[in-house]
């Protein structure tokens, strides 16, 4: 494994390269070469993950209820999300599986690479401290966590205009993001949403769940 390249990508130098070629081994090459695959790490990640962004929004959110925290932590420390990390990070060129994956091209499996980020976490933090984890979590999430933050509380507009436009039957909904610019860190998302083929509004955002909310929003008002 080339340690240089994902330790530059994830912004951190580990001691012990061992902990982070054990996070990035999935079971499919675990189990035929006889190795420890990435699932304990997988399993003390998650529960890091989630007191550290549960941490991050009761002291940076004060003004949102209990209720609207689990909201948004459960949107942010999710699948999609940790995927999108994943992808952003390369974790796909790293990832080491066994024969049969590669061959069906299945490294790119979303939920194998999310369970890879939260992998890597908790190595992480058992080469170093809970205060350098933070700083690895907060900096890839913390754009998503604010995002959500505006979203939490608002009506599901997509929800809404889904129930409008098959009040007379069903009809194909689509939302489609077809502008992405912004470094990493600071991400800007411009979506449009079609009905049966035919563009009704678009919108944007800091998310590609917030630009489709939004244009879902514009659609509704046009259609007043």
């Amino acid at each position: 494994m080339e340690y240089e390249k994902i330790e530059k990508n994830i912004g951190y130098t580990f001691k012990n390269k061992e902990l982070l070629k054990t996070a990035l081994t999935h079971t499919s090459y675990a189990n035929i070469h006889g190795v420890e695959s990435n699932e304990k790490l997988e399993y003390l990640g998650d529960s890091i993950l989630e007191f550290i962004t549960s941490k991050y929004l009761y002291n940076n959110y004060t003004k949102l209820k209990e209720g609207e925290m689990t909201k948004v932590r459960a949107t942010v420390v999710c699948e999609e999300s940790l995927y999108e990390v994943a992808v952003r990070l390369g974790f796909c060129d790293f990832l080491i599986t066994g024969k049969s994956e590669k061959i069906t091209g299945s490294v790119k499996n979303k939920a194998m690479l999310a369970d890879s980020v939260e992998a890597v976490i908790a190595a992480m933090f058992l080469d170093s401290n809970l205060e350098v984890v933070e700083n690895f979590i907060i900096s890839n999430l913390k754009n998503a966590i604010e995002a959500e933050s505006k979203n939490v509380g608002i009506k599901d507009y997509k929800t809404v205009l889904q129930e409008k436009l098959q009040e007379h039957g069903n009809v194909k909904i689509e939302y489609e993001i077809i502008l992405e610019k912004g470094p990493d860190h600071d991400k800007y998302f411009v979506a449009q949403v079609l009905c049966d083929g035919k563009i009704l509004a678009k919108g944007s955002g800091k998310s590609k769940k917030h630009a489709e909310m939004q244009a879902a929003k514009c659609a509704l008002e046009n259609m007043k």
